[in-house]
């Protein structure tokens, strides 16, 4: 190998290494920069984990006269789930 082709191979190698160099430098600090700004804004925001319970309202008053039962609808979004059987009993005041 002659002289006259060492001497751009070697450039050539110099500037391959910086090249690398530079570049993972680079992508350190841009992660290190974006890390910083996840840990601030981590610091900052609120997060709400509180899950809402649905708020009942007054669908309806329910009436017994003799053997039947009978319902009086306020809210007319109520009757789709009463059709289909979704609803669930409760008592208020237990008798002694």
């Amino acid at each position: 190998m002659s002289l006259d082709l060492l001497i751009p191979f070697g450039i050539l190698l110099t500037l391959v290494v910086y090249l690398i160099y530079s570049r993972s430098k680079f992508e350190k600090e841009i992660v290190d920069v974006y890390d910083e700004k996840l840990e601030e804004w981590k610091k900052h925001a609120t997060v709400s984990e509180k899950k809402e319970e649905p708020v009942k309202k007054l669908a309806g008053l329910v009436y017994k006269t003799g053997y039947k039962v009978s319902i009086e609808l306020i809210d007319k979004s109520a009757i789709s789930m009463l059709e289909k059987g979704k609803f669930e009993l409760s008592e208020i005041k237990k008798d002694k």
